[in-house]
């Protein structure tokens, strides 16, 4: 499948400040990609670049084919842009704000009132719509940024932050938003909010100091984490004996950590040899025991935890 955002060896830097360092990234259709990295990293940068807001210093970008420095307004007709801070005019309401984005997008003024109205409806803009844009709590001059970059429905969206100054529910409203337009759409979301990689993106990269460090899905990058699969036991402390006579010996798993104590029971750690699955060998021979489990589940690598490995060294190497 070709891809409709396509990026190659791109560079950027600010007199001695290198911000951007031969990143090179492709987005299908089909695909939202979590883009991810500490403050300076060059998230916003590449963005900018990616959409022709700024040019590298080398490299390429285009936009369903479209290079976005030679063929600017064909790039530009395909591709919805949410900016970091989204830029709005105060003075307008936001179906003043949004005619204007659909007359200057050039879209048919028989289909205007129409595209806004879906728009409007998609971004719950529909309570603040004949207010000022200046009057506009944080939360929603957000959601009208968002409308104007799906207004002409872009088969590319590209949003920095979408749901900065939203509360839950509204955040949880826009990532079913991304999630139903991602299948005919290719999406970029960079995001500093982790848990919102999970629960909408497909695949995340992961920058550091200008450059990708990390290329894989959500599932792949938790797999980093030692404990990732690892299986984790609550038993009384009079049990843990028992507990670790019944699994040191096993050779699923290569060992066993006591990670907490609390009101007379104690918390184990078994980790797999070679990424085993031991969930339900541990559980057997537990049963078989007759040793008295108070909980018993398997563990997932925590992005965060991935995020803070990756980015403090900044050498991670990249997957994918």
């Amino acid at each position: 499948m070709a891809a409709l955002i396509e990026a190659d060896k791109l560079h950027k830097a600010f007199g001695p400040i290198i911000a951007v360092n031969g990143i090179s990234l492709s987005v299908c259709k089909g695909e939202v990609l979590g883009f991810l990295g500490p403050n300076g990293a060059g998230k916003s940068t590449t963005m900018k670049i990616i959409t022709g807001f700024l040019a590298p210093d080398q490299g390429t970008s285009k936009i369903c084919g479209y290079d976005v420095s030679t063929e600017s307004l064909a790039a530009r007709r395909r591709l919805g842009y949410l900016p970091e801070g989204a830029p709005l005019y105060a003075e307008m309401t936001p179906r003043r704000f949004l005619s204007f984005i659909a007359e200057i997008r050039g879209i048919d003024r028989k289909e205007r009132a129409m595209k806004i109205d879906i728009a409007v409806e998609r971004t719950g803009l529909r309570p603040v719509l004949e207010q000022r844009i200046e009057t506009l709590s944080k939360g929603y001059k957000r959601r009208v940024g968002l409308a104007q970059a799906i207004l002409h429905d872009p088969p590319v969206l590209i949003m920095d932050e979408p749901t900065d100054g939203l509360d839950p529910n509204q955040k949880h409203h826009v990532r079913e938003l991304i999630k139903e337009m991602s299948a005919e759409k290719a999406i970029i979301v960079s995001t500093h909010i982790l848990e919102e990689v999970e629960a909408v993106c497909t695949r995340a990269v992961i920058i550091s100091k200008g450059r990708i460090v990390a290329d894989g899905t959500a599932e792949e990058l938790m797999r980093r984490v030692p404990y990732h699969g690892a299986v984790a036991i609550r038993v009384s402390e009079s049990s843990k004996g028992a507990v670790l006579g019944a699994l040191s010996n096993h050779p699923a798993v290569a060992r066993i950590e006591t990670i907490g104590k609390a009101d007379g029971h104690v918390e184990l750690r078994a980790l797999p040899s070679n990424g085993a699955a031991i969930a339900a060998d541990v559980a057997s021979i537990l049963r078989e025991k007759g040793v008295a489990v108070n909980e018993l589940f398997v563990e997932r690598g925590k992005l965060d935890d991935v995020f803070r490995d990756i980015t403090a060294s900044g050498d991670g190497a990249r997957n994918g």
